[in-house]
């Protein structure tokens, strides 16, 4: 038997840093990066294997991240990520950071004495 293939992927639109051009990626995999907490680690990459039909901007970024394993974004370069497909669960990153709590002095002010 065959193993099934995945119907879930993510669409990332991120700017790319050196001319400011944004770029549309899919992928299988999007997750917390180890890079620390303003990066997310994108891979298993998916692209058009249909020989019949040729996207030339598809083609060339099949040949841009052909030995890539991982693409580690800045958060302020993502413009969006969206999950597609029927069965899909929802990002779950290792360390949710959703519920992090800046503290600003503010509240560090001296009492009167």
């Amino acid at each position: 038997m065959a193993p099934k293939k995945q119907d879930t992927f993510y669409l990332i639109a991120y700017r790319e840093p050196k001319d400011g051009k944004t770029i549309t990626l899919k992928a299988n995999k999007v997750a917390d990066s180890s890079l620390g907490l303003s990066f997310v680690a994108i891979s298993d990459f998916v692209f058009n294997d249909n020989p019949i039909v040729i996207n030339p901007e598809e083609e060339s970024q099949k040949k841009h991240f052909e030995g890539v394993k991982t693409l580690h974004l800045s958060i302020y370069s993502i413009i969006s990520i969206e999950e597609i497909g029927p069965d899909h669960k929802g990002l779950k990153f290792k360390k949710d950071r959703s519920n992090l709590v800046v503290l600003s002095g503010d509240h560090l002010k001296p009492t009167d004495k």
